[in-house]
C-alpha cells in the first residue's frame, strides 16, 4: 500500500540526481576572429575535447553564415572520412587538413574572396557526447596586410635610422669634395706662384750680365 510513495520518492531522487549529475558535452575551440588576404589560402583551426573516446560515428560539420545574416551555408562534412560538396560558393574550394586522433577537425579554404566575410561556425558530435557549444570563426577578407602599432614604429624606426646614415654619407662626400678642391686650387695657386717667379728670375739674369 506504500509501494507508491516509495516509487514516487524514488523517481523524484532519481530526476534530482540527475540534474546534478555533469551532462556529457563536446567542446570546441577555435579562433574568435581572423583577418586574410584576397587570394590566399586560409587555414581555420578547430579543435575539440571531449569526456568520451573518440567514436567511429563521430561527425564534423563546418557551416557559414555571411555577413548579411542570410541563411547558413554548407561549407564542409565528416563522417569517417571527408564529403566534399557538390554546389555552393565552397564548391572545391575547401580541403579536410584536421587529424581526428589529435581532436583536430580544421579545414583549409583556397583563394579567399570578400564574398567570403562572415562567420564560420565548426560542430563536432561525438557520441554519446553530442551536446555543447558550437566554434565561430569570423572571418574578415582584406586587400592588403593591416600592420599593428608595433610594426609601424619598427618601420619608423628603420627609415629614420637609414635617413640618418644617408645625410652622414651625404655629408662625408661633401666635405670630401670640398677639401679635394681646395687642395686643387692650392696646388694651382703654388704652381702659378712658381712659374711667376721662375719666369722673374729668366729675366733678371740677362740683366746682370
Amino acid at each position: 500500500m506504500h509501494s507508491p510513495s516509495w516509487l514516487g520518492a524514488l523517481l523524484f531522487l532519481g530526476a534530482q540526481l540527475r540534474a546534478l549529475w555533469p551532462v556529457a558535452a563536446v567542446e570546441v575551440h577555435t579562433s574568435r576572429e581572423v583577418d586574410a588576404v584576397n587570394g590566399t589560402n586560409l587555414r581555420l583551426k578547430c579543435t575539440f575535447s571531449s569526456s568520451s573516446p573518440i567514436s567511429q560515428h563521430l561527425s564534423v560539420t563546418w557551416n557559414f553564415q555571411p555577413e548579411d545574416l542570410s541563411a547558413h551555408e554548407p561549407v564542409f562534412y565528416y563522417l569517417k572520412e571527408p564529403y566534399k560538396l557538390s554546389a555552393g560558393r565552397f564548391k572545391e574550394r575547401v580541403t579536410w587538413d584536421g587529424n581526428i586522433e589529435r581532436n583536430d577537425v580544421s579545414i583549409v579554404i583556397w583563394n579567399l574572396q570578400p564574398t567570403d566575410n562572415g562567420t564560420f561556425t565548426c560542430q563536432v558530435k561525438n557520441p554519446p557526447d553530442v551536446d555543447g557549444p558550437i566554434g565561430e570563426v569570423r572571418l574578415r577578407v582584406v586587400q592588403k596586410v593591416h600592420f599593428s602599432e608595433i610594426h609601424f614604429l619598427a618601420v619608423a624606426i628603420g627609415s629614420a635610422c637609414i635617413l640618418m646614415i644617408v645625410v652622414v654619407i651625404v655629408v662625408i662626400i661633401c666635405r670630401h669634395h670640398r677639401k679635394k678642391a681646395r687642395e686643387k686650387r692650392t696646388e694651382g695657386a703654388d704652381t702659378e706662384l712658381k712659374e711667376k717667379e721662375s719666369l722673374k728670375e729668366k729675366e733678371a739674369g740677362p740683366l746682370e750680365d
